[in-house]
């Protein structure tokens, strides 16, 4: 089984959407067809997504945070997507990422999104249009974004773990 990805960003977002809707299941072309009619903005500046233990993905609006898209329980991956929908063909898929802060997902679950797209019946794009790797330090407790192969903390320029600490 994939790993299960824990929310571990700050409490105090997980209070605040406490009993907030969980994220639209996208089941089938049609699903995402119709979320984005509701949702039209995510046309042009994309979506919050999770995809659920049960393999499932699940989108909500862009600027909401993944952990009620996800109702507070853990992930396989989480991050953004963005679409284009040429009418009369379907939606597609041409970004994702695994950018979220709140599960932080290591690049390695893009297989979970991949299949959970391809449940969908929708195609994935052949990987990350960029990958996150996050960190915390183990001398400030500060969450870092990796770059470019750098795991030097940018708040206290300690060296980071290479391997998953959150």
């Amino acid at each position: 089984m994939p790993p299960a990805y824990p929310y571990v960003g700050p409490a105090a977002i997980r209070r605040a959407v406490e009993g907030a809707p969980a994220g639209a299941c996208i089941r089938s072309q049609a699903d995402l067809e119709a979320w984005l009619q509701q949702n039209p903005a995510a046309l042009d500046e994309g979506a919050t997504f999770t995809v659920s233990l049960d393999g499932l993905l699940h989108l909500a609006p862009r600027r909401s945070e993944h952990v009620a898209c996800a109702a507070g329980v853990p992930v396989l991956s989480a991050g953004e997507m963005r679409f284009a929908w040429r009418k009369p063909h379907p939606p597609v898929v041409t970004e994702v990422t695994n950018q979220s802060t709140g599960y932080c997902p290591e690049p390695s679950s893009f297989e979970d999104v991949a299949r959970a797209l391809r449940t969908a019946g929708l195609s994935a794009p052949p990987t990350w249009s960029w990958a996150c790797v996050f960190r915390w330090c183990p001398g400030c407790g500060q969450l870092n974004l990796v770059k470019n192969d750098n795991f030097t903390c940018e708040a206290c320029w300690s060296a980071l773990p290479r391997e998953r600490n959150l």
